[in-house]
């Protein structure tokens, strides 16, 4: 349930044509009497949210702690205000229920107009108490508004689906081509700077189109007769629009005024970064281009800063591997490797763990590139290749800032790697990460860089690796029968039998695919004497490896395996994103 947007001087809401009538409060049995009753949570817990939180409405706050789901709000607040949950999974709006709100009302208030019957409309709603929403209502050119209650995380995802940003999209491709502006080449800022240009609305509807439909990355691609946009989305890319290839130049160059970037130069490669605000949300754009045989390819990368810090526990580590974690970086000193290959989660596993140690009485210094998220107490440098600020040397003048706990964001040379291992054995607590396909190969990684093996093994407690697999959708999520190349592969990775196999069927909050959103799957390595004898002895990875097993690890092919026991993901996700090569063999 999502905080409450009210307007600026809303008076009083004349819910009479409101069915129900949420202004009639009397009848209403207290929101924390009712999940009490209904075991949710216990009395105790709810008046001590009270005192935490007394400024927050106490479903928020509970949810908040993590004491509560959306479902678990909308369901009490279905019993408290008599208004009736809809499924949207079912649901299919009406178009001319559809439009009688605006697009920019329905993402504002997240409303969704489901049917216009007789002079009634029923709206599905996440919030029914938010007075601005309930002003909107009344104020429709229909007899009477009936309410429904949505989970607000489908209803959201409903609304972005019903009112997408690029559905006018071909309004603006046909203002384009009647421009100047696609008769000749973009040359100067003028043409890409008015904010009712059609490049520019293009522009912005694909970013926001983006947001909402919770893409990491957007690729704008030029071809030979189009330029393809794509999004990558829980991992995947997938197709969103194509737009005509004479907009190539013009989309890129708009791109890059908002990056502050070079417009004249086309064939060397560029990057920069800008920001947006989108639907009430601060948006970080990093920007890369790149000169292909068509034209320059522009790939942006999305930081939604308010996005929430994930903790450790909700990073989803099961419970013996969490438990070995914490107890590595607990350590007074020494230094701690996330590993994995790019878009796997590392940095937000390295973000979870400053939020876990962090504390008034320690100085945490980060070296990064890019600053991702902005900790609010916490001292955060941005590499600056301009300024000559790079990780070494960024390293070196931290350690003059009499540092307790350095995160650095990824040891990219040998220097960076020297400075970082002498760091933890002068007794500072170091995190980075580096790109290693598994806990073991991360330790090798610094070996191929250079730094001696007594160093890598006195310095270093414990290393991650990890992946990131899609879950499987739980609106669609159906039983099957598997193949016998899955059941070949799930066995032989030590897979237990199983009753229910589960896949997606694909449906409207999946868009299709049969998965929403992601869970990591992990690989958490203590450093213990034998594995270091083992790294000064100069054996093989493989060596190391098989002492690590010995010694109890839970490689990645088992958890990963254990995620398709469970049915949260997929015996594909698993082929596709996990190492299996080796347990395979």
């Amino acid at each position: 349930m999502r905080r409450s947007r009210t307007r600026e001087a809303i008076a009083p809401v004349d819910s009479a044509r409101l069915v129900p009538n949420v202004a009639a409060a009397g009848s209403r049995i207290r929101f924390g009497d009712l999940i009490v009753k209904a075991g949710a949570v216990d009395r105790e817990a709810v008046e001590q949210t009270v005192l935490l939180s007394p400024e927050q409405r106490l479903g928020i706050a509970l949810m908040d702690r993590g004491l509560l789901t959306e479902y678990d709000v909308t369901r009490a607040l279905s019993e408290q205000l008599h208004i009736p949950i809809v499924d949207l999974r079912d649901a299919e709006p009406e178009t001319r229920a559809i439009e009688l709100l605006s697009a920019a009302d329905a993402h504002e208030f997240d409303l969704l107009p489901l049917l216009l019957a007789d002079g009634a409309l029923t709206v599905a709603v996440s919030d029914p108490l938010d007075e601005g929403a309930l002003e909107l209502l009344v104020s429709l050119p229909v007899a009477e508004v009936r309410l429904a209650l949505g989970i607000p995380t489908r209803l959201r995802n409903r609304v972005h689906q019903t009112y997408p940003a690029l559905s006018a999209v071909a309004t603006d491709i046909e203002a384009f081509r009647l421009s100047d502006v696609a008769l000749e080449p973009v040359e100067s800022t003028e043409a890409v700077v008015d904010p009712h240009a059609p490049i520019v609305q293009v522009v912005n509807k694909i970013v926001t189109q983006a947001l909402r439909d919770r893409a990491s990355d957007v690729h704008i691609e030029p071809a030979e007769d189009c330029v393809r946009v794509r999004f990558r989305i829980d991992g995947a890319l997938k197709d969103v629009v194509e737009l005509p290839a004479e907009m190539g130049p013009a989309l890129v160059s708009r791109v890059k005024i908002m990056a502050e970037m070079n417009i004249v130069e086309r064939r060397r490669p560029q990057d920069g970064q800008f920001e947006m605000k989108i639907d009430g949300r601060d948006l970080d754009v990093r920007v890369s281009t790149t000169s292909t045989i068509w034209g320059e390819k522009t790939v942006l990368r999305l930081l939604d800063r308010t996005r929430s810090l994930y903790r450790l526990a909700d990073l989803g580590m099961p419970a013996e591997s969490g438990a070995l974690y914490s107890s590595i970086v607990s350590s007074p000193f020494g230094m701690v490797i996330v590993g994995g290959p790019t878009g796997s989660g590392k940095t937000t596993t390295l973000y979870a763990t400053l939020s876990e140690i962090n504390r008034t009485d320690i100085n945490v210094m980060t070296i990064e590139d890019p600053v991702e998220y902005i900790f609010p107490r916490i001292n955060q440098i941005q590499i600056s290749d301009q300024a000559g600020l790079t990780f070494a040397s960024g390293l070196k003048s931290i350690l003059r800032q009499d540092p307790d706990v350095i995160l650095v964001g990824e040891v990219r040379d040998v220097e960076t790697a020297r400075i970082a291992v002498q760091s933890a054995l002068t007794g500072h607590r170091v995190f980075s990460s580096v790109h290693a396909i598994d806990s073991v190969s991360a330790l090798y990684r610094l070996l191929d860089m250079g730094i001696e093996p007594f160093l890598i093994t006195s310095a270093i407690i414990g290393v991650v690796a990890q992946r990131l697999v899609r879950r499987i959708c739980k609106s669609c999520a159906t039983a099957y029968e598997p193949s016998m190349s899955e059941l070949t592969i799930y066995r032989k990775l030590g897979g237990q039998d199983k009753d229910v196999w589960l896949h997606g069927n694909g449906c409207q909050f999946c868009s299709g695919t049969g998965y929403f959103d992601r869970v990591g799957v992990y690989e958490v390595l203590s450093i213990t004497d034998e594995l270091r004898q083992c790294v000064v002895d100069g054996k093989t990875p493989r060596e190391a490896r098989e002492l690590a097993i010995q010694q109890g690890l839970h490689t990645l092919q088992y958890e990963a395996v254990q995620l398709v026991q469970a049915n949260v993901t997929t015996m594909e996700e698993v082929v596709k994103h996990v190492l299996v090569n080796e347990g395979l063999e």
